[in-house]
């Protein structure tokens, strides 16, 4: 009896290393792929861009990951590949190169390209293997993953600040030395993964699992999910893409000083998303969708009319409350669809990207022909889009669902 308690605690134990280990991967992974919308700055003067050129920069990028990530997903949901995610890591060393020696914008968007197919094979199968480790706490596995990304996000701002800045568009290529560390570790796991068993299906189970809900109400759930990714996302985009530029004309701050309002929003973004998934596995995780995007509304309107310190402690408290919204959003629609794990993290992570890319792309056309003023004061509304979380059933976190309201 001792020895299955210690043999169930150095289990326990075991997985939560490989939790900590995939978090840590994802933050590499997205310090190195938010270098390059954290360096616009010096891109637009370098090589002489307009905004509508960044949002297509942003758009490749985010496109390309959002096309790839729900195809890649459903592939390793057949046919798990336990070392794919160190080939998605070296893809985005290579991207990281190409951008930082492009002397065009062709060649800008080639880089931006291959960064996109990074993130697309590292999200869906990264996810699955948090999940794996997660001991029955699935949100807050998710959490615990998703806030190795958003600090990784985070730090890519004070990162080009402090050391990209000084020494130009070249010096991105010493990132290069992370994703190479990433491409090693990623290594290590996927031989966990493998070993385990969790990349191979057991004999004589079905890939698919019976749902409570008829198929049509899952459909309009999952529908519902993505206009409140749109939602978020869109927002996420005129700060992630241009609040640099927005701080920068509204109040006159230096580049450097405007990269570490950035990275003050991102840090916050962070926490919000690791809070999501623990009160989502408590309370329920429509609870918390509905109060993360329609909750965010009342700070969205107040900030293109503040001054400055009230802007920065605006960003904070958008950056916990919309942020805490994804982790839950991805572990309720896994409930909703059970067996399609790496499915469902791609679409919705794909998803994440394509809105996001899509909206910078579109945001950064509208400020070259209005002004960032006033897509700032546009974008404020779309947390209102958070009404629509009242149609989604109620999920219960052990997968039964019934409809309903929380």
């Amino acid at each position: 009896m001792t020895e299955a308690v210690i043999g169930r605690h150095k289990a326990g134990v075991n997985t939560f290393a490989i939790l900590v280990a995939i978090s840590f991967c994802h933050l590499l992974n997205d310090l190195t792929t938010s270098l390059l919308p954290a360096i616009y700055p010096i891109l637009k003067s370098g090589l002489d861009l307009t905004f509508g050129q960044i949002g297509l920069i942003t758009l490749v990028y985010q496109g390309v990951a959002s096309l790839l990530q729900p195809v890649v997903g459903l592939y390793t949901d057949h046919r798990p590949q336990a070392y794919s995610l160190s080939f998605g890591m070296a893809c985005t060393l290579v991207g990281l190169v190409v951008a930082a020696f492009a002397s065009g914008f062709l060649v800008l968007l080639t880089g931006a390209a291959l960064l996109g197919i990074g993130s697309s094979i590292f999200h869906p199968e990264s996810s699955r293997l948090a999940r794996a480790a997660s001991g029955g706490a699935h949100g807050f596995a998710q959490s615990f993953f998703q806030v190795g990304g958003n600090f990784g996000n985070a730090l890519g701002p004070l990162a080009a600040a402090f050391f990209i800045l000084p020494r130009g568009q070249s010096s991105l290529a010493w990132f290069a030395l992370l994703a190479l560390a990433g491409v090693v570790i990623l290594a290590m796991l996927g031989r966990w993964h493998k070993n385990f068993g969790h990349v191979r299906k057991a004999k004589g189970t079905s890939s698919a699992a019976v749902v409570a809900l008829p198929m049509p109400q899952v459909r309009r759930a999952i529908a519902v999910l993505v206009v409140l990714i749109f939602s978020k996302f869109f927002y996420l985009s005129s700060i992630t893409s241009y609040y640099i530029f927005y701080l920068m004309h509204r109040f006159g701050l230096a580049t450097q000083t405007a990269q570490i309002c950035l990275f003050v929003f991102l840090a916050a973004s962070a926490a919000g998303t690791f809070l999501g998934g623990p009160i989502g596995d408590r309370f329920g995780r429509k609870k918390v969708i509905w109060g993360s995007i329609l909750g965010v509304l009342p700070f969205t309107l107040a900030l293109p009319y503040a001054g400055l310190t009230a802007t920065i402690g605006l960003s904070v408290v958008i950056g916990i409350v919309l942020s805490s919204a994804f982790s839950a959003i991805v572990v309720y629609a896994q409930e909703l669809m059970p067996g399609r794990v790496g499915m469902v993290s791609g679409l919705f992570f794909g998803l994440a990207f394509g809105m996001a890319g899509i909206g910078a792309a579109v945001l950064g056309e509208l400020i070259d022909f209005t002004s960032i003023d006033f897509v700032y004061r546009v974008c404020s509304f779309l947390p209102v889009i958070g009404l629509f979380a009242a149609f989604l059933p109620h999920v219960m976190p052990a997968g039964h669902i019934k409809p309903g309201r929380n």
